[in-house]
């Protein structure tokens, strides 16, 4: 174990790419553990082998075709009508859109590169520090990956074998409250005086236009969620009818995606989703090698350290999620440690989903976390700015949403509730 991780580290620390550092940490691992080589294809193959992983491609395709099709500009417009001209009023909307998007893109990234572009040049214009919106925008990205659909929970049941349909159900609660960690920072800055009125507006012969765009982009992942629930398709039926979806909304209805833009999303999605699967591929390779090296050894010793101290487990997973989130993004992290770690979680007692979303909002802060989080790269590069200054803003609502992460910690329900309710 100690090969691959020291490996692992070297050529991560090289800059060499996520899924070839995994590759070539895990033939280290198999020449020390004197394993055949053969066995690396047969094991990335395994690692593919999953009906569940065909849901990933639909999913980042009908985010490409939303974004690419005019979706952001009418959110913009939706949220702007709910929250009203109120003192920070743009600063709400941002947060609402942030919620709204992730319902629909799937994806921190999209989220970002979508209503980064709006919100980080137009903010400035009303005496917002571009620091401000570039952290606000920044922050709320990370609900993308938490509020169905969610490409990054469609990966993790696949790798831990848990039910789709009740990772999605059991975002919703902890992405809402996400979003409102943001809008209490926001709240806290209103209060102190520094921020300015909204001049964002819809004018009125437009509002009738604009709230019927806006609910028939929201049917989306509305849509989704209750048809899944109720046994009409599968997670991965409604990928695919999620992109029809969207090409009807962009080609016929908005008008906004024409053939050339339709091409583009398919190049980009294909590409995004080559990168995801390479990754898996190596992960697997890792795992499996960890397992010849005696991991469940390791994961005896942890659940005699933290016997009969179940939350005492998940805050030291918590700590180590996110050290582990400044040197690893969310989807390699997780891949990584679901297959050790779930199996401790299980004989310490505790839920598969309370667990799945702690490490999953945990991991998913790596995102925003310096030095490596993509997002502060996407919107350094959008606001013209430095790391230093993005951080110094965004570094109060990294905390506010380490503040949710503990109260998922010691509120179980806030994760499990929903889905127990509904029991899909």
């Amino acid at each position: 174990m100690s090969a691959i991780a020291l490996s692992l580290a070297i050529l991560l620390l090289g800059g060499l790419p996520i899924a070839f550092a995994f590759g070539l940490a895990a033939i280290v691992g198999l020449y020390v553990e004197q394993l055949a080589m053969l066995s690396i294809v047969a094991k990335m193959f395994a690692g593919l082998d999953s009906f569940v992983l065909l849901a990933a491609p639909f999913y980042i395709v009908a985010g490409e075709l939303m974004n690419r099709g005019g979706i952001s500009d009418r959110l913009i417009r939706f949220t702007t009508i709910l929250v009203g001209k109120i003192k920070g009023g743009t600063a709400y909307s941002a947060v609402l859109a942030a919620v709204l998007f992730a319902g629909i893109s799937g994806t921190a990234v999209a989220d970002i590169a979508a209503l980064g572009q709006i919100y980080i040049n137009s903010m400035p214009k009303e005496g917002y520090s571009k620091a401000f919106a570039a952290a606000l925008v920044t922050a709320g990205s990370i609900i993308g990956p938490i509020i169905p659909p969610s490409v990054i929970m469609v990966i993790y049941a696949a790798v831990a074998d848990i039910s789709i349909l009740k990772l999605f159900i059991a975002g919703i609660v902890p992405g809402i409250l996400l979003g409102l960690a943001c809008g209490a920072i926001v709240f806290l800055k209103g209060l102190r005086g520094e921020l300015p009125p909204t001049s964002m507006t819809v004018p009125r012969e437009q509002l009738p236009r604009a709230i019927g765009e806006g609910l028939l982009v929201l049917s989306l992942p509305g849509f989704i969620v209750f048809g899944t629930i109720s046994g009409v398709f599968t997670p991965t039926e409604a990928g695919g009818i999620a992109v029809v979806y969207a090409i009807f909304l962009g080609m016929v209805v908005f008008r906004h995606l024409d053939v050339a833009g339709l091409l583009r999303a398919f190049r980009s999605a294909a590409r995004l989703t080559a990168a995801l699967f390479l990754l898996i591929a190596t992960v697997e390779i890792v795992n499996y090698v960890l397992i010849i090296a005696g991991i469940e050894d390791w994961t005896k010793q942890l659940v005699s350290v933290f016997m009969n101290q179940p939350t005492l487990l998940l805050l030291a997973c918590v700590v180590a999620f996110l050290i582990i989130g400044l040197a690893l993004d969310a989807g390699p992290a997780l891949l990584l440690l679901a297959p050790v770690l779930l199996p401790v979680s299980r004989q310490m007692g505790i839920d598969d989903i309370h667990f799945s979303m702690v490490m999953i909002v945990s991991c998913t802060m790596g995102l925003i976390s310096p030095p490596v989080g993509i997002c502060l790269f996407v919107s350094c590069k959008i606001g013209n700015m430095t790391l230093g200054e993005l951080w110094k803003e965004l570094r109060w609502f990294f905390y506010a949403e380490c503040g949710v992460i503990l109260l998922l910690v010691f509120f179980p329900v806030l994760s499990t509730g929903l889905p127990n309710w509904l029991r899909p």
